[in-house]
């Protein structure tokens, strides 16, 4: 018993500790000023990365950091392919609900839902690393110009949408507006105000540019696997790829 009692106060204390020390490293979040302004610099960013082109592109794949989740993406009808391990989610994005399978035998009930729920957790954090400067004018956004050691920086604040609403960003522009680095005040991390970098930009076909790399604390995330266009032959599916009726 006595044991257990030290090994609970060691244990308070590491968490304790743990807090404290986040909280000490830990950035405030800069507050900025909203508008004009804030929305000409996010349309200056759009144009640097070829939105038009983005909104042309109908369809999309890519493979998310470490290899384990793959990705296909009907952007026009908002279906996507979710594939992990031995699990395939086929689901409409509006709906999140859709056709579950698990090593290619569909599932219902309760242990579709489980693939369901999880799939869409996956999708709602790596499509954002996927496209996340395209997003800034969605609903629930709200967009702030912020200065530090004197460079413009634009901030974006996700006050609705996807798991974890709350979540803020501050995208750091290069000379053509492009986002070489952002920051990031998220629920899910202890330490806020973490710097990422966005790097590795490739052109899909039609324009849209897309980083496939994101170096931050001595770690490097890559994209993998990524293409689009406007043909399902393009991201090598085939036709009836993404029907939810199998």
């Amino acid at each position: 018993m006595n044991k257990l009692k030290w090994f609970g106060i060691i244990l308070l204390l590491l968490v304790v500790g743990v807090f404290a020390c986040s909280k000490m490293i830990s950035k405030e979040l800069p507050e900025g000023t909203t508008g004009g302004q804030a929305d000409a610099l996010a349309q200056d960013m759009l144009t640097a990365i070829n939105v038009s082109a983005w909104e042309q592109t109908r369809y999309l794949r890519w493979t998310f950091f470490g290899g384990t989740h793959h990705y296909h993406w009907d952007k026009q009808e908002n279906i996507a392919i979710i594939e992990w391990k031995k699990n395939k989610v086929i689901m409409d994005l509006d709906q999140v609900d859709g056709l579950a399978l698990r090593d290619g035998v569909v599932v219902e009930g309760e242990e579709k839902q489980k693939l369901i729920s999880k799939a869409w957790g996956f999708w709602c954090n790596d499509s954002f690393w996927f496209c996340a400067p395209f997003k800034v004018f969605d609903p629930g956004v709200k967009r702030y110009v912020v200065e530090q050691d004197g460079k413009k920086g634009l901030r974006v604040s996700y006050e609705s949408g996807g798991v974890t609403p709350g979540d803020s960003y501050v995208y750091w522009l290069d000379a053509n507006n492009r986002p070489e680095s952002w920051q990031m005040w998220t629920q899910v991390l202890p330490v806020q105000g973490i710097s990422n970098s966005w790097e590795d930009w490739v052109e899909l076909p039609g324009g849209a540019m897309i980083s496939t790399a994101h170096g931050g604390m001595g770690l490097a995330a890559k994209l993998s696997n990524v293409a689009g266009g406007m043909q399902l032959s393009d991201i090598e599916l085939s036709e009836g790829a993404f029907d939810l009726k199998k």
